[in-house]
């Protein structure tokens, strides 16, 4: 049981953003029964609070067995044509997330981006 439960959370994906634009997103710590826990990076552009990504995120996360809490949120700003994303802001609900977390789970995903973040900005 150990080793499927392990392979729910490394099917997560680490980042799910929109690819193009500015958005709001949310970092989320995911958890399961007797693993160590991974954050992840959600931003979509159809959201109109941080809440609603939260909620789908739990909601996607929950059908494989696996509970999350929402550490914060903020905006991106995706510049593909650029190769550039920027983390910034801070969510009024959940807090600003760690954007320095955010920044390397993006490098990790998008190593061939510039990716900046600033704790400035709404």
């Amino acid at each position: 049981a150990a080793a499927m439960a392990g392979s729910a959370l490394s099917r997560v994906p680490d980042v799910q953003i929109d690819g193009d634009g500015v958005f709001k997103y949310v970092l989320v710590r995911v958890r399961e029964a007797g693993a160590p826990a991974k954050d992840v990076v959600r931003g979509h552009s159809w959201a109109e609070y941080h809440a609603d990504l939260f909620e789908r995120t739990a909601e996607e996360l929950a059908r494989h067995g696996l509970s999350c809490e929402c550490l914060g949120g903020g905006r991106l700003s995706h510049r593909p044509e650029e190769r550039k994303i920027h983390v910034y802001g801070y969510s009024v609900g959940f807090g600003r997330a760690d954007h320095a977390v955010t920044t390397e789970k993006l490098k990790a995903e998008y190593p061939d981006y510039e990716i900046t973040w600033a704790d400035e900005g709404y």
